[in-house]
């Protein structure tokens, strides 16, 4: 009797954290829509509704791009996890749309880590959060090659005037910062979330090239969709610009919105702040950046969390799990 009295109150607080999970993450996308001091949200319908958005050409494609977007993800998280376990395509898309609707208000989506390691038994969980390292690692890999040259070219192209002095500091910083991460590797007491050093490089090493190329591939054209859509939200908005001029502006634009520490419910307000001083330098009013910013973030975060959230509410623990 006290065992089956046990077992339900920890089904009673299992379901209670995922519903808390799941209205923690609505009321922070409601709240940072209606209460976000840099565009009114009437403001921003209307400006939509204005530049004919919501058209069904319109809306179709940039739900085709926020699609594709999501589906090479899924596909790389289905071949990293394929490197030690097979899962097909259903359970790839529940764990990537599920572990997106838990990490959404957590700093630079630290929450994905756990979020996905707790649908896999305890002893595959050290090598899941590792593989979703690799996964992030590519993705910022390619958002690193297309922006650095991109940022080259812009500062090129509008004579950007660059602060040596802080430079400078930050690059010290940044060196300092690969110190200590050298120190740490060559320590092998030295551990990340429990995990050691050697262990970690061991894991990267015997990772087959095939799985790491793939990976690099899909992060590679996963970038090349979302820039693109941010393009076509340029253009719907009548901003007269060609492709390669846009994607100088684009790649610095995310490579910079990156690097800076965010959570990600505020992502859109960094990557708005950013893309006003770049895209300053072209004539874009404002209200088009942000417009776009916004939109953005509610086409590739919140509208894929939303269907998450279904995931979220019908998740189970695996059997070995408490």
């Amino acid at each position: 009797m006290n065992n089956w009295v046990s077992y339900k109150t920890k089904q009673f607080f299992f379901v209670l954290i995922k519903l808390s999970i799941v209205t923690g993450a609505i009321y922070f996308i409601l709240k940072k829509l209606t209460n976000n001091p840099e565009i009114d949200f009437s403001v921003f319908v209307s400006f939509l509704t204005k530049n004919d958005v919501f058209s069904t050409k319109n809306l179709l494609l940039l739900l085709i791009l926020t699609s594709f977007n999501w589906f090479l993800e899924i596909i790389k998280w289905q071949k990293l996890v394929a490197s030690f376990n097979k899962i097909d395509f259903k359970y790839a898309l529940e764990q990537s749309l599920g572990a997106l609707t838990a990490s959404l208000f957590t700093p630079n989506r630290i929450g994905e880590y756990g979020a996905k390691a707790i649908y896999f038994s305890r002893n595959f969980r050290k090598k899941i959060v590792l593989l979703n390292l690799i996964g992030n690692i590519t993705q910022m890999l390619a958002t690193t090659f297309f922006g650095v040259i991109g940022l080259l070219f812009f500062i090129t192209k509008y004579n950007v005037n660059i602060d040596y002095y802080n430079l400078a500091r930050v690059l010290l910083i940044a060196l300092l910062t690969f110190t200590i991460i050298g120190f740490g590797v060559k320590n092998s007491k030295f551990t990340i979330k429990g995990i050691s050093i050697k262990k970690i490089k061991i894991f990267f090493v015997n990772l087959s090239k095939k799985t790491l190329s793939y990976t690099l591939l899909l992060s590679f054209s996963r970038y090349l969709v979302f820039s693109f859509q941010f393009y076509f939200l340029l253009q719907i908005f009548n901003i007269k610009i060609d492709y390669l001029n846009s994607m100088i502006l684009i790649s610095s634009m995310y490579f910079l919105s990156s690097i800076i520490p965010s959570i990600i419910i505020f992502d859109v307000v960094i990557k708005g702040s950013v893309a006003l001083f770049v895209f300053s330098f072209i004539g874009v009013n404002e209200l088009t950046i942000l417009s776009i910013s916004t939109l953005m973030w509610l086409l590739n975060f919140v509208l894929p969390s939303l269907f998450g959230s279904y995931y979220v509410l019908n998740f189970n623990l695996p059997k070995d799990s408490t």
